[in-house]
């Protein structure tokens, strides 16, 4: 499939469904089910303004009904911009000639303070491409000093990693390191212009970056992130290649994509690249992330701090479910004095607080929660789960304990305040009365001093 994706994703493209076509098609994905790439081709092809309008209702529906109130929290970690690839949109392209960094454990371990007081327990590592000064050895190094890092407060459950694709041997190292999910952007899955901004390095393989979730996979790692910079080429190529990226993997190795990422291009400081003429306006992004959320409910989708609070809002309520919140995009960015080279500019500045203040002011719970990894409910364990609708069983009350959490250790006495109301309006909703019951008395047990309690 992947062999032939720029052929099938054409031939995709060509495809025009009457209106009566497309509101079945619509059907469908109101009850679930998901929608095939030809189906998904009809809808990002439509121009019907009714049409438009109920794929927005009909996400909405999906993401309330499977995700509930809840948005998951995380932040990145930079730990190295040493680069070798010349990406003409990134500030750590190879030809930028500002100061490299590169962690030591120390200061990987004050980063951690750093988050570890934000109230973050889900980070997503983060490193340039260099074999020399950032090999797979240093990124193992980094993996256990996150994992053997305690404060009083608690400690970093879960490390997703994003690095550059490599080989089946380093992706069992990883596997073995006890890494959450493994992330790679594709970037554009268009080749020509792939191969238009990635002018050199490793990275300007687009096979062999195209099949990195293969090895990974090959390699035991069940959990893999994908992403598309939007921007880069036409957003209606992108939306057909994740699609089909997906099916691939569903069809070899029996389950896709955990979570996909949908960043927009944004200028960068050092990138050599300014002007995108594919780069999306407000209206587009939301009809992609609407459309997404159509084709793969059970899918989490991700927004970063590239955007700012008010398309966030938007955004969290077409199909977003996981958010990151207080993000440094540059190495050493939690704890430097003085400002480094970032990988993209961020729009969204909030601290934590404020972010989880929002949020919960909107009605909705910051989930720190990350019971489904160390439960063993990954890959194809987590998606029967979630398909099945009894993830709701386990997520909502475990949000609901990491924000008590999350208040009792961080929080101010107006966070208190506010999450107090939530968790027991919340609390009502969980269906299951024994373990209703079973979170009430969990919830009592967090405030007399016991962490870390899920299901």
């Amino acid at each position: 499939m992947l062999e032939n994706l720029d052929f099938t994703i054409k031939e995709l493209l060509k495809i025009k469904y009457s209106a009566d076509e497309l509101n079945k098609i619509l059907d469908k994905a109101e009850n679930f089910e998901g929608l095939n790439e030809k189906e998904v081709a009809g809808l990002i092809t439509c121009e019907n303004s009714e049409i438009k309008e109920r794929i927005f209702k009909i996400a909405k529906k999906i993401k309330s009904h499977i995700y509930g109130d809840r948005v998951v929290m995380f932040a990145p970690l930079y730990v190295s911009d040493y680069c070798v690839n010349n990406c003409s949109y990134c500030g750590f392209n190879c030809k930028n000639k500002a100061e490299r960094k590169k962690l030591t454990m120390r200061e990987v371990e004050e980063e951690l303070f750093v988050l570890e007081e934000m109230g973050h327990k889900r980070i997503a590592l983060e490193a340039g491409e260099d074999p020399v000064n950032c090999p797979i050895e240093y990124i193992l190094e980094v993996l256990r000093t996150i994992y053997n890092f305690k404060t009083k407060n608690g400690e970093i459950r879960r490390a997703n990693i994003n690095i550059a694709s490599t080989t089946v041997e380093n992706y069992k190292k990883l596997h073995d390191a006890g890494i959450g999910t493994y992330i790679l952007f594709q970037e554009t899955y268009h080749k020509e212009s792939y191969e238009k901004y990635h002018l050199g390095g490793p990275k300007s393989n687009y096979n062999y970056h195209l099949t990195a979730f293969d090895r990974a996979m090959e390699a035991g790692i069940e959990d893999v992130g994908a992403g598309a910079l939007f921007g880069l080429y036409d957003y209606k190529y992108e939306i057909l290649g994740l699609l089909l990226h997906n099916k691939h993997l569903e069809e070899k190795y029996k389950v896709g994509f955990h979570t996909v990422s949908v960043p927009r291009i944004r200028e960068a400081e050092g990138s050599t690249q300014k002007e995108f003429e594919h780069a999306i306006d407000d209206e587009t992004f939301k009809e992609i992330v609407a459309i997404l959320r159509l084709a793969i409910p059970f899918t989490g989708i991700i927004i970063s701090t590239r955007e700012n609070e008010e398309m966030r809002k938007t955004l969290i309520d077409l199909g977003i479910s996981q958010v990151s919140a207080g993000s440094m995009v540059e190495v050493k960015g939690y704890t430097a004095k003085e400002k480094h080279e970032s990988q993209f500019n961020v729009s969204d500045q909030r601290t934590p607080n404020e972010v989880i203040m929002w949020l919960m002011e909107e009605g909705l719970i910051p989930s720190f929660c990350t019971a489904c990894y160390r439960k063993g409910r990954v890959g194809d364990r987590f998606m029967s789960l979630a398909k099945s609708g009894n993830i709701k069983n386990v997520c909502l009350p475990n949000g609901l304990l990491t924000l008590k959490e999350y208040a009792m250790d961080y929080g101010d006495e107006k966070i208190k305040e506010v999450s107090d109301k939530l968790i027991n309006d919340k609390l009502n909703d969980i269906g299951n009365p024994e373990i209703r019951e079973k979170t009430a008395q969990y919830l009592k047990d967090i405030e007399n001093g016991e962490r870390d309690k899920f299901f």
